[in-house]
């Protein structure tokens, strides 16, 4: 390694340590994604830590939520790192580490990738470890870990064993990564993708690269090791489960074809690229100078990813036209399984694409190098100013969402053992609740009994009526099994600056205290509480919380 590789991936290291130190420095005062993250998973951690049931077998149940309906198998492999990174550490510091080891291993397999099997000549260091920064800076959904970060480096040793290398390093690295990545948030679809490049080969080199079929079989299986609770929930699982109700198949062909250049152009914020201002243009103007200097079977490779990356999005768009219906309605699995998170697939190419781009620009002399710096800079610094930090800085922060002291407070005001009674929220979500240790009926998860479902409708039936889109929110999807009100819609989160209040609720109180109900936390006051046969306890506010919350008992 010449020393300038050496500087520039020192400087690399030194500034995805700056990017994620709010993290450390700040803690709970950090401000971080709430959707799909402080909402649900970082919840979910700490629920599975104080369940009593890391380990459990595969029919246990977590107690603490939906009166035990909810499957330990929900709540994902002991065998995946991040549920002990989160049982070891407090909230925040496993949150850094995860983030620190994921963006550290992302430069990594990127650089690796690059170096080796896309731009291997000296020339072309500065790009390679300048799109690898870019890339190891991105916004990644975080509880996806290396689902969609690692593809690089599993790439990398897929393309050395494909190439007849037999490194036992290429193993350990595919050995690895399912411990900390997930099978259906990103490496289903690269692997599948490897099977179909397998298949390929095959057809046009007229032999078998068995040892290439073997890897792909042998990452296959440690997933399905580790994530065996998936598997068995999947595919020995006969109680209908609220996956059953949800279907995808709803746009129209035009919204379709909209979606899917929205989608070229913007990206997903589960795989958020960050492409459309700098790496976009560049493909572009990349595009434009090989057609015009007729260099296409040269450039062959970038001119497949190319097309390749608007396929993915045209997939991920029709995957939710309604023109799916007659296949979904046959082929029950279309609708249990996200095939459009093919899209996932998206920042592996963008960004290798993006580094072939600006290889083809800096090959045209001078002004072009320039041009091609300027952009990798310009992107670089565009991702290190979209930090969680910055980005989310209106949302509350860690310490004001779980709002722990206030959350004790109202523990020690009922003063009974948390597993006597159950709880529901009302404008905010359950996963505070369940942070802080209640026991709650309703929760954030895409797999629980059907059963259940049905059973908690009955609790918020009426207020369903009365709104279409929360109905169908609910009913054709049912993830968030939440107390949806009519005069809320689907808003989750009011502060305590909120001016909102509730008018015309109507509770079936009945049904709640049938199931264990005896106290609604409601981010918003009740007016007509006493026709729901509810009685305000208490309001219950502090410094720390972003909440006010009014405290109700149900019944006499």
């Amino acid at each position: 390694m010449i020393l300038n590789e050496r500087k520039l991936i020192t400087l690399s290291f030194i500034i995805i340590g700056i990017y994620v130190s709010p993290l450390f420095l700040l803690g709970e005062n950090a401000h971080i994604r709430v959707h799909d993250n402080l909402d649900s998973n970082l919840a979910w951690y700490k629920v599975l830590a104080s369940s009593g049931q890391m380990v459990g077998p595969i029919n246990a149940q977590i107690p603490q939520v939906i009166n035990g309906h909810l499957s330990r198998n929900a709540y994902g492999s002991e065998f995946s790192l991040i549920v002990w990174l989160y049982s070891i550490f407090p909230t925040m510091i496993a949150y850094a580490f995860s983030q620190t080891i994921t963006r550290v291993v992302a430069f990594i397999g990127m650089y690796l990738l690059l170096k080796k099997h896309f731009l291997p000549k000296k020339e072309w260091l500065p790009i390679v470890v300048g799109v690898s920064l870019a890339f190891s800076l991105t916004l990644f959904w975080p509880s996806g870990m290396l689902s969609t970060l690692g593809m690089p480096l599993a790439l990398w040793a897929f393309l050395n064993i494909r190439n007849g290398e037999r490194r036992w390093t290429n193993y350990l690295v595919l050995t690895l990564i399912p411990l900390y990545s997930s099978i259906v948030l990103g490496f289903f679809f690269l692997l599948s993708g490897l099977g179909v490049l397998w298949l390929v080969d095959s057809i046009r080199k007229k032999r078998w690269n068995l040892r290439f079929l073997f890897s792909i079989a042998y990452m296959t299986i440690i997933y399905m090791i580790v994530e065996y609770r998936l598997f068995s929930s999947f595919f020995l699982s006969t109680e209908p489960n609220s996956r059953d109700e949800y279907f995808h198949a709803r746009l129209t062909f035009w919204h379709s074809v909209r979606l899917s250049f929205k989608n070229f152009v913007l990206g997903h914020h589960h795989v958020m690229t960050a492409h459309a201002f700098f790496i976009l243009p560049i493909l572009l103007v990349a595009l434009y100078l090989i057609f015009y200097k007729k260099r296409w079977k040269r450039e062959k490779v970038f001119l497949f990813l190319f097309v390749f990356n608007f396929a993915l999005s045209v997939w991920y768009a029709f995957w939710f036209y309604k023109g799916w219906l007659p296949l979904t309605e046959r082929f029950h699995f279309l609708d249990t399984f996200n095939f459009a998170r093919y899209h996932f697939l998206r920042p592996l190419v963008i960004y290798v694409s993006f580094a072939i781009g600006l290889k083809i620009l800096w090959k045209q002399g001078l002004i072009w190098r320039r041009v091609a710096s300027s952009f990798l800079i310009l992107q670089i610094v565009f991702l290190f100013f979209i930090n969680e930090e910055i980005v989310f800085h209106r949302e509350p922060t860690v310490k004001a969402f779980f709002a722990e002291k206030q959350f004790n407070d109202i523990k020690e005001y009922i003063g009974l053992p948390l597993e006597d009674y159950r709880v529901v929220s009302i404008g905010i979500h359950p996963a505070i609740a369940q942070y802080n240790g209640f026991y709650t009926l309703d929760t954030y998860n895409n797999f629980y009994p059907l059963s259940y479902k049905y059973e908690f409708r009955k609790i918020i039936e009426r207020e369903l009526e009365k709104n279409k889109k929360i109905r169908i929110y609910f009913d054709e999807w049912g993830g968030r099994c939440y107390v949806f009100t009519a005069e809320l819609g689907k808003h989750y989160m009011f502060r305590k600056d909120s001016n909102k209040v509730l008018k015309n609720l109507e509770l079936n109180t009945n049904q709640f205290m049938r199931m264990g109900g005896r106290y609604i936390l409601s981010a918003v006051p009740i007016l007509n509480a006493k026709e729901n046969n509810l009685t305000l306890e208490k309001e219950f506010d502090s410094n720390e919380s972003a909440w006010e919350i009014y405290l109700y008992r149900a019944g006499e």
